[in-house]
């Protein structure tokens, strides 16, 4: 089966906590926030923390 072709993703494997997997379901149900878009935030965050300034969404 072939790889969907994402345009403005990029798709990478990793790993979490197992304690915080539930509540990253929980969040993404409660709010209606896909998890790919609740990570992207998570990230942005930690690069703000770290003094690096994310580009601006388009």
């Amino acid at each position: 089966m072939a790889e969907p072709y994402l345009k403005n993703r990029t798709r990478f494997t990793s790993s979490l906590k197992n304690e915080l997997v539930p509540l990253w379901n929980q969040l993404a149900k409660d709010t209606r926030i896909p998890k790919s878009r609740l990570l992207d935030e998570a990230i942005a965050d930690l690069l703000r923390k770290h003094g690096i300034e994310p580009e601006p969404e388009k």
